[in-house]
């Protein structure tokens, strides 16, 4: 996946020089919004962005933020369910083939929806086609309404489509019903409504060494921004350069020998490497059990013994 980080890398972006004017990845079809979570709404949005791509010949586009619009706009913005590093990886997951990256920032919030068309979508991406949100508005004022980029996208020579929106069970999927399914523990209305288990991703960073010492090696991955669930011991997946392992992670103040730092330790079954610096990402399967403090190493040690049996039954079932 190619990815254009900020405002000015777009406006220096030259797809003909790269690409050649024949070439049908010289032309884009773009889909714009922050994709938070990249749930089973965006997901529809972007297998229609991937359908609209092959018909009109150009290459699938997605155009996100690395901050949420309404920080600026509202002064105020929800909590983000995945980091925007997560969601890059998610996204180009789906099949997004450019990413262009933003901030949210003056200069684009004071871009009226005729600027945006005409010096960034045919300019520079050089767009056949324009995918929007069943309610979206870009651009100053939000006065960039679908129907707004229909009449740009006629003069301009850009088709425009929209989504719908989309339920599950009866019930619209949204960014904030994942989030308050994550926090609250409800792995299963997360998953169902996302199209996966819901998760983090993080650099492995070094800690103290005491999973080791105990016979069971962890990795410390520093999280970021992102939705979790409750504290407690859960049987997770992660995935490391592509593969993917059943693991044991606490998530919690390790309250037997932590200092009350909040952390995620992930120990990976049947894997043996080096992990440092390494990014992780985690998949949160089923909580195994509650944090507790215990006596000593000893009987830290047995328990982490039936936590790994547990979570081996948990994934094979």
């Amino acid at each position: 996946m190619r990815l254009i980080e900020g405002l000015d890398a777009l406006r220096d972006l030259d797809l003909v020089s790269i690409y050649g004017d024949q070439d049908q990845n010289s032309h884009s079809v773009v889909a714009v919004g922050v994709f938070d979570g990249v749930h089973l709404g965006h997901l529809r949005l972007l297998h229609q962005l991937l359908e609209m791509a092959s018909a009109l010949g150009g290459m699938p586009t997605v155009v996100t933020f690395t901050n949420h619009p309404d920080q600026v706009l509202l002064g105020k913005a929800p909590p983000l369910i995945v980091s925007v590093a997560h969601r890059l990886r998610l996204l180009r997951r789906s099949g997004v083939l450019r990413l262009v990256q933003l901030q949210f920032e003056p200069r684009l919030q004071k871009m009226t929806a005729r600027e945006f068309a005409d010096e960034l979508l045919v300019k520079r991406l050089r767009t056949r086609g324009l995918l929007l949100g069943y309610d979206s508005a870009l651009g100053k004022d939000r006065q960039g309404t679908p129907q707004h980029f229909r009449d740009l996208g006629s003069e301009f020579g850009f088709q425009v489509a929209t989504g719908a929106p989309f339920e599950v069970d009866g019930q619209p999927v949204s960014s904030t019903a994942i989030r308050q399914a994550i926090t609250g523990g409800d792995l299963a209305r997360a998953r169902r409504f996302l199209g996966r288990f819901p998760g983090a991703l993080g650099k492995v960073v070094h800690g103290e060494a005491r999973g080791r010492k105990l016979g069971f090696p962890t990795a410390n991955v520093a999280l970021t921004s992102g939705a979790l669930p409750p504290t407690g011991v859960y049987a997770v997946e992660a995935v490391v350069d592509g593969t993917t392992f059943a693991a044991v992670a606490n998530l919690g103040t390790r309250p037997t020998f932590g200092n009350g730092d909040s952390c995620l330790e992930v120990h990976l079954l049947d894997f043996d490497g080096n992990l440092y610096d390494r990014e992780l990402e985690v998949t949160f399967r089923q909580l195994l059990r509650g944090e507790r403090k215990f006596a000593g190493p000893d009987d830290l040690k047995a328990q982490i013994t039936e936590d790994v049996a547990a979570a081996r039954a948990c994934l094979r079932a």
